[in-house]
């Protein structure tokens, strides 16, 4: 049986979700912030330790400026919301991507939770904010210059000391990684859904980890 160290996620299909609800895609995105709880607390059950989730990515600039600033506000007001809650279930609190470069309402919201969930153990939540792979290989190389090696590239990504994902499930449809951990996903088993972010269930998170229980995973070899 493999052992699961780490699921990531790519949470296609928010705005879809509320567009086709007649709602507006700001609707999809509310819906969406609570299937992210909701398999948060599917993962401490199946006792994932590490999950991973692509929140905005360094291309997403490119929307409008009203779905940014209303997708920002969403996770200040999350945090505000529900921080004491995340504290007192022990979980972590940890974010990849360029985040010096954000609003400074929403990197003093992060920054707060990672600062008062470091010593929690249960679980450890990834939010990939301003994340872009490709910024994220060419950072660690910039950092490295004439000493480069796998080992020495790995330890300088936002990833450091986590394990690579096992799983990655991208919902929405699309088949693609969308510059997501190109690096870090290259042993991973990828799970494309059909169902858009907010129409994700925990059941569906429970078969995919019992499918990857079951697979003979090669690494290479025979």
């Amino acid at each position: 049986m493999n052992k699961l160290n780490h699921v990531a996620f790519i949470m296609d299909g928010n705005g879809r979700w509320g567009q086709r609800k007649n709602r507006g895609r700001n609707f999809g995105h509310l819906n969406g912030v609570k299937t992210v709880k909701k398999i948060v607390e599917t993962s401490v059950k199946l006792k994932i330790p590490v999950v991973t989730f692509y929140v905005f990515s360094t291309e997403n600039w490119r929307r409008p400026k009203a779905e940014i600033n209303f997708l920002f506000n969403l996770i200040t007001s999350y945090f505000k919301k529900e921080l004491k809650n995340i504290i007192t279930n022990d979980i972590k609190i940890n974010i990849i991507g360029k985040f010096e470069k954000l609003p400074v309402k929403i990197k003093t919201s992060l920054k707060k939770a990672i600062k008062l969930t470091k010593k929690n153990k249960k679980i450890i939540v990834n939010l990939a904010v301003n994340y872009g792979s490709k910024d994220e290989i060419v950072n660690a190389s910039q950092k490295i210059r004439n000493k480069i090696t796998t080992k020495t590239l790995e330890q300088n990504l936002y990833t450091h000391g986590l394990p690579d994902p096992d799983i990655l499930v991208r919902t929405g449809g699309h088949k693609r990684l969308s510059n997501f951990m190109l690096w870090q996903l290259a042993y991973t088993e990828i799970y494309f859904l059909n169902k858009l972010w907010p129409d994700f269930k925990s059941s569906d998170l429970s078969k995919i980890v019992r499918d990857f229980k079951k697979l003979k995973r090669n690494f290479g070899s025979v």
